[in-house]
């Protein structure tokens, strides 16, 4: 392989993907890994337990480490110090089980070759510290992404602190005792979290604290740093800021992660991270969300591209998708230019993926695959693939239903699909993309039915407004919601029944579930980050979605009954409380699927194909 690195995860996707995992789960992800070629990996589980003992250890008691952790769905969150304390406590049986999971997975991974990332101090300590520690030098830091200080506004040691070295150091010689060690540390700082100063010789005192504090452990370590928070705060992390947080530490001791480099690299606007050594990274997915998406022609020429700029530092390629389990052959072709020399030709090598993926040649297949490829997969120019559609949002008057591909290659891939259905029928990697490009279809149908309703509505023409409006919640997306429970990985019951399964009582049972439900839906205690991490699975659409929908449609029907305007501040108050309620109605749902997929699909096909 040309580069040094082959890297993969994301710090959130411990939190959007793995939450849930056993080491049935990890040991399958491990083998993939293997398999894919990959050399560097985190291996996060069990940290909390480690900051535990070093917490108690300083003298913090039960109640003030309780009221630090977050919930298993928002660990990524807690240990970037942007949250503390929501859907919280961690219970001991917890901590027990990451701890064994943690053992397996590095033992696993070192086996087949791999390079472990353990976790390091970045600066964050509970509000206790300063309770033992009275005169310590901690300075709260502002809310992240619509918290306010209940849960967010962490304490940021000063790095000239004595504590910083004394808590950091503590720490990592408590995992390297516990798990041993590959040298490798990450820690991100200020991950969406403005700095208090911009004053270049602060930001380098704080990378030369954190960097400190590891090689107080481990004399040979080096640090992996997420690059995001470049691309995050343009504005304030400007070439002075960038220059003097990397040159905090030695050269050559620090690995950038150029997190989203497919639509917005760091490395073209840094002279290469300022010597520092980076890995192009392909983020592609934002909260797990499904929704056929890539960027091949970015991710094609974009590494190539990156090797050959001036006094490069690239020294691998990575994927760090925020939440996995979607968009498979976006992940594939990016572990196969890990490897490459050169571009590929996409065609030719989709029409190739289709025959492996499917394990025999179809021409309505590889025809399918070209139309996705060129259409969906072929995003240009700055890319957020956050699914956006109405289907997935809090409904109201001013929706997005702007497409980056021509929505008719879908449908027309949807068709192919299906009449490869016979002979395809029996694999279960083409009956999994069945579902998806359906749902794809029935996604892109919900948007024209959306449209209908606004016109309809805007037009004040009721008896129109009636009939999209019906066809949308009584018959499209219901319809889709057997089509998502005929496959057992779209399944609401999968993710919720996984969640209740690491529980060792019935309490834990459901704190973790309501975890698991709020993390797809409200992602906070009132909406704060809604619908982020959304997901098209069985019973979510029917329950969640459509429960939305439904009550919509009725807003605007008694608005031009009443002939009084519809009032969206209303409406979120009153769509708030639907919300809510998913989280809290202790439904239970099947995680095993029903109904058969080809024939749910072809009659959605025979109903709705425009």
């Amino acid at each position: 392989a040309p580069p040094r690195y082959r890297y993969y995860q994301n710090v959130c996707t411990q939190s959007y993907s793995y939450a849930w995992w056993d080491w049935a789960r990890w040991e399958r992800e491990i083998d993939w890994m293997a398999l894919s070629g990959i050399n560097l990996a985190p291996a996060f589980a069990g940290q909390e337990a480690a900051w535990q003992r070093v917490y108690r250890s300083l003298g913090l008691n039960q109640s003030e480490i309780d009221a630090y952790f977050t919930g298993p769905a928002f660990l990524a969150w807690n240990r970037m110090g942007n949250l503390h304390g929501w859907a919280g406590p961690l219970p001991p049986a917890w901590h027990l089980k990451q701890l064994y999971l943690q053992y397996r997975i590095v033992e696993r991974m070192r086996s087949l070759g791999m390079i472990t990332v353990l976790p390091a101090f970045a600066g964050h300590v509970p509000q206790g510290v300063l309770r033992v520690f009275p005169r310590v030098n901690a300075t709260r830091l502002g809310g992240w992404s619509h918290f306010d200080c209940t849960y967010s506004c962490t304490y940021l040691l000063d790095p000239e602190d004595p504590m910083f070295q004394v808590i950091g150091t503590l720490f990592l010689k408590e995992l390297i005792k516990e798990f041993g060690t590959d040298h490798i540390y990450s820690a991100d700082t200020f991950n969406e979290m403005t700095p208090l100063s911009s004053d270049p010789a602060y930001l380098s005192r704080v990378s030369n604290a954190v960097f400190r504090s590891m090689t107080g452990a481990d004399p040979e370590a080096l640090w992996l740093m997420q690059g995001w928070l470049f691309q995050h705060q343009p504005d304030f992390w400007q070439p002075a800021q960038v220059r003097a947080l990397l040159h905090g530490v030695p050269l050559g001791r620090m690995i950038v992660l150029d997190l989203f480099a497919e639509s917005k690299p760091v490395y073209q606007w840094t002279e290469s991270f300022y010597g520092q050594p980076f890995i192009w990274c392909m983020l592609h997915n934002f909260g797990g969300n499904h929704g056929l998406f890539g960027t091949v022609e970015a991710i094609n020429h974009g590494p190539f591209a990156a090797r050959c700029f001036p006094n490069s530092t690239m020294v691998g390629t990575g994927l760090v998708p925020e939440g996995i389990e979607q968009n498979d052959m976006v992940y594939e072709l990016m572990n196969e230019l890990g490897w490459r020399q050169e571009p590929l030709d996409l065609p030719s090598w989709v029409t190739r993926y289709a025959e492996r993926r499917y394990g025999a040649p179809n021409a309505a297949a590889a025809s399918a695959w070209r139309l996705l490829l060129r259409s969906v997969y072929n995003c240009t120019g700055v890319c957020v693939n956050h699914n956006r559609s109405p289907l997935v949002r809090r409904p109201s008057l001013r929706m997005d239903t702007e497409l980056w591909y021509n929505a008719s290659d879908v449908y027309e891939a949807w068709r192919l699909l299906l009449s490869a259905g016979a002979e395809l029928g029996s694999s279960p990697t083409f009956r999994y993309d069945l579902v998806d490009v359906t749902r794809q279809a029935a996604q892109q149908l919900v948007s024209d039915y959306y449209l209908s309703i606004r016109r309809a509505f805007q037009s004040h023409a009721l008896p129109e407004l009636l009939t999209a409006g019906g066809v949308l919640v009584y018959d499209l997306l219901p319809e889709l919601d057997s089509l998502l429970s005929s496959h057992s990985l779209f399944l609401l019951g999968r993710w919720l029944e996984s969640a209740r399964a690491v529980a060792t009582s019935d309490r834990e049972a459901e704190q973790y579930e309501l975890n698991a439900r709020n993390q797809v839906t409200l992602w906070g205690p009132s909406g704060n980050i809604l619908d982020y991490a959304n997901k098209q699975l069985g019973g979510l659409v029917l329950d969640y979605y459509g429960v939305r929908w439904s009550l919509f449609v009725s807003a605007l029907v008694e608005s031009l009954n009443s002939g009084s305007p519809f009032h969206q501040d209303q409406f979120n108050q009153a769509v708030f409380q639907v919300e809510r309620g998913f989280v809290f109605n202790k439904k239970r749902y099947p995680a095993v699927p029903a109904g058969d997929t080809l024939e749910i699909s072809r009659k959605l096909f025979l109903k709705y194909y425009p």
